[in-house]
């Protein structure tokens, strides 16, 4: 089998970098491969065969990715079971980290969702890959260097700049869909990577209100502030459509209204949803009626159809939605500070409240499967229990209130037993 070793080469020239490379050997054959790393004298240590930067450093994982890449042609050409040459282990090699890095295939992958009318998830994309560019140091990374151990550094990178740990696995998630597009692709070889990271969803805070602060936003007149009174209609309105995302109330238009009923199709999932408008939210789609008289969109949030100005017009009005509802939150001294988010967490939350099943609950909110749901719902869950719980405990006190105690063995006797 062929051998490989990681040499240092010296520049002819003083004061010059030098170049890291493989030695391959087979067959008493030698051949160099350049690990497209260039080190100044100083910056290699010698004895132990590497650059002498520590050992998590971008340069170390370049270097032991290329090593861990050759390793495998190897054993590609050792499994094929015919005669080979080190020429060959050189030629395959080139022609692997020739195809796209890492980095290269997601920046491809983002700037496809971005022509396929996909910003937000071309945003999150471009999100996670600044952060993981900013962890690899700004270098390329080749589909090789990306092993478990990689995964976990980086894990722990985000863990020591003071993400939480669903922040954290917002961006795995992230650069996990990418890693196995490129799978798919024939771009990378599977080998699991993120198998002991944490990918999930982790219970959050509560962010529910209760049905009584819905109808303290109903009853309070905001009429001073245009600004408080969209915003707090925008929120009935997305309570009253079972949850209605922001994103999805921004882009509803005149025509998904069909008589009393909102035919719309999900942002995020692409989901045709169906909602009866009952008489609330439909006084408060009239009441914008005169403001949108002129464009496509139910509320005045939009003010054009193209796709990449649209979506920029939204995150505008998605921070400034927050803003005003931050406002509402303090004037209203609220325990829980609203949010875009409060009102879909709080339909959930009344419907539960109202025994709806959660099946039920899973259907008219749009998700596609029940666990999204119970997520939704876990923060309220002890809540929920405690009360029943009182309730319990408190029969139980009424129902020997007032009673002799009997002693076991005494209650035994009078059955007859003894």
């Amino acid at each position: 089998m062929a051998t490989v070793k990681v040499k240092f080469r010296p520049s002819s020239v003083p004061g010059k970098a030098g170049t890291v490379v493989y030695q391959v050997i087979h067959l008493r054959q030698v051949r160099l491969v350049t690990a497209g790393v260039r080190l100044q004298p100083d910056q290699w240590d010698a004895l132990q065969h590497r650059p002498s930067f520590a050992p998590l450093t971008p340069v170390q994982k370049q270097v032991k990715g290329g090593l861990m890449l050759l390793h495998r042609v190897i054993l590609a050409l050792e499994g094929a079971g015919q005669a080979y040459t080190a020429d060959d282990v050189a030629r395959r090699f080139r022609a692997c980290r020739s195809s796209l890095s890492f980095t290269q295939f997601m920046g491809k992958e983002i700037r496809t969702l971005v022509f396929a009318g996909k910003p937000g998830t071309a945003r999150n994309r471009q999100s996670a890959l600044r952060s993981f560019s900013a962890f690899l140091g700004d270098r390329d990374m080749p589909f090789s260097a990306f092993t478990e151990e990689l995964v976990g550094e980086y894990d722990a990178w985000l863990a020591a700049r003071g993400l939480s740990r669903n922040s954290r696995s917002f961006y795995l998630r992230i650069l996990r869909v990418v890693y196995n597009k490129a799978v798919s692709c024939g771009l990378a070889e599977q080998t699991f990577p993120f198998g002991e990271v944490y990918t999930g969803v982790a219970r959050t805070r509560k962010r529910a209100v209760r049905e009584e602060v819905i109808a303290r936003l109903l009853r309070a007149d905001w009429s001073y502030s245009p600004a408080l009174s969209l915003a707090c209609d925008l929120f009935i309105f997305s309570y009253c459509m079972r949850g209605m995302p922001f994103i999805d109330m921004a882009y509803l238009k005149k025509s998904d209204i069909h008589g009393n009923f909102v035919r719309y199709f999900r942002r995020k999932t692409g989901q045709l949803l169906e909602v009866r408008l009952e008489p609330l939210p439909a006084r408060i789609v009239r009441k914008y009626a005169g403001k949108t008289a002129a464009g496509p969109y139910v509320f005045p949030l939009l003010k054009t159809e193209e796709p990449h100005h649209a979506y920029r017009q939204y995150q505008t009005a998605l921070r400034y939605y927050n803003r005003q509802l931050k406002r509402l939150s303090a004037l209203l001294k609220l325990d829980v500070e609203l949010s875009s988010y409060t009102a879909r967490h709080s339909w959930a939350t009344a419907a539960r409240n109202h025994q709806v099943p959660i099946s039920v609950i899973s259907a008219g909110m749009g998700h596609t499967s029940e666990k999204t749901t119970r997520i939704y719902l876990a923060s309220l869950e002890n809540a929920v229990i405690d009360e029943a719980n009182r309730k319990i405990v408190k029969e139980l006190e009424r129902t020997v209130s007032g009673k002799e105690t009997v002693q076991p063995l005494q209650r035994i006797e009078q059955q007859g037993f003894l």
